[in-house]
């Protein structure tokens, strides 16, 4: 994604990361729906997703679980019991020493994401979070908004297109002194796809073994200009780190 290089700049790595199961091993907002009576959503609010989207859908969801008793508390504790994948947090720290800045942009929402990553220790290694904002409101019920509103990407969802935020972070940093020489996206959802095609020939695209980016990345193999090294653990992305970036 990097072009050349130029006087006066800081030279650092970039790495982006979706959040659901990719740093934490479960998908946060259909693990928030345990909290359902008898862990169920409605089937009249489960039809939402497909005539309005993912957004509208959670919303409801966040509706029908304050309604039924649930308090910010809840959905707190919650989000805290879910698990990072193996090897994360060490990875997190790795990149932290070794001149990476670690952004992450995610479908997800800030309240759950700010949770467990404060929960988690790790919260100050991530420098920017890019996702859809939400508040708890007075009586304690969840409210969540769009990130933005786009049209211009078939590969996204439509509040949300990856690949866009990724190039406008590499352009703002750019602009304040800050050049990647690699940047690198670690993935596992076909909502990855359009961020992994943003990357040029320096850059890497982690796509996590056995889900549907590493299967769309091969499909499209000759869109995919970056070098594509799959992983199943924290400890795989930083190996090949250190092989191809940091000894490269």
């Amino acid at each position: 994604m990097a072009d050349g290089p130029r006087q006066g700049v800081v030279k650092k790595f970039l790495i982006a990361f979706d959040f659901d199961d990719t740093v934490i091993a479960a998908n946060s907002d259909l693990y928030i729906c345990r909290l359902a009576p008898q862990g169920e959503i409605p089937q009249h609010i489960k039809a939402l997703y497909s005539k309005h989207g993912w957004t509208h859908y959670m919303s409801a969801i966040f509706t029908y679980l304050h309604e039924n008793g649930t308090v910010p508390d809840d959905m707190l504790r919650c989000m805290r019991e879910i698990d990072f994948i193996n090897g994360m947090k060490g990875l997190f720290h790795f990149l932290n020493d070794n001149n990476f800045d670690i952004i992450i942009i995610s479908d997800s929402n800030s309240v759950f994401i700010d949770c467990i990553l404060t929960s988690a220790g790790v919260a100050p290694l991530v420098q920017k979070v890019y996702t859809n904002p939400a508040k708890f409101d007075e009586k304690g019920q969840l409210h969540l908004d769009c990130y933005h509103l786009q049209d211009w990407c078939n590969l996204s969802t439509v509040n949300l297109c990856k690949g866009h935020i990724l190039k406008t972070h590499v352009e703002e940093q750019r602009k304040i002194g800050v050049e990647y020489d690699v940047v690198c996206y670690v993935g596992d959802g076909s909502n990855d796809v359009c961020p992994c095609l943003k990357l040029s020939s320096r850059d890497i695209a982690f796509p996590r073994v056995g889900y549907k980016l590493m299967s769309e990345l091969d499909r499209r193999h000759e869109e995919v200009n970056a070098k594509v090294i799959p992983w199943q653990s924290g400890s795989d992305i930083m190996e090949a780190l250190q092989t191809e970036v940091l000894t490269a």
